[in-house]
């Protein structure tokens, strides 16, 4: 069974490795444990049972939830675990006031676009060169007001199908 709970500096030493797994050197120790002392930032680990299997974290400015990372060790990929988290990030932002989710995904990440797309993200724009290690673009993704009716009928539904799906993966 996967749950959801808050990211502890404990919890760092399991996070560091999957960080490298899934995108190199991008972040280290010292940036996380940097975003976990700041106040505008939620970051978030996936468990099972007792090893940490991804993690996601977002800033909350004003009203606008930046989403900064969703992570999910390779061997626990296509399991629902990186939608789930980041389905708790919107809740977690909706719930902290944010009426808008954005973040950046690189031009080349075509699943991660269709899973965000699959949650109301479109693209509104692209930052040239913005992965330093590659120079890889970035597109920009914005959702709509997160408290319209639409929207939150949109994400019912599909928490719905992915809690059908998840039970039909072992993922509780």
């Amino acid at each position: 069974m996967i749950a959801v709970d808050f990211m502890k500096h404990e919890d760092l030493i399991d996070v560091i490795p999957i960080e490298k797994l899934c995108f190199g050197d991008r972040w280290n120790l010292k940036s996380f444990a940097n975003e976990l002392d700041n106040p505008a930032s939620h970051y978030f680990v996936a468990r099972e049972g007792d090893r940490i299997v991804g993690y996601a974290g977002y800033w909350l400015i004003l009203e606008e939830s930046h989403i900064t990372t969703v992570g999910v060790h390779p061997t626990f990929q296509r399991r629902y675990i990186g939608e789930r988290l980041l389905l708790h990030l919107i809740d977690d932002a909706a719930a902290r006031g944010a009426k808008w989710v954005t973040l950046e995904v690189r031009a080349s990440n075509v699943g991660a676009q269709r899973l965000y797309e699959k949650y109301g993200f479109t693209s509104l724009g692209r930052r040239k060169g913005y992965y330093q290690e590659d120079g890889e673009d970035a597109l920009v993704m914005w959702t709509e007001n997160i408290w319209q009716s639409a929207y939150r009928e949109r994400l019912e539904q599909l928490r719905g199908v992915m809690s059908t799906r998840t039970a039909s993966v072992g993922v509780q």
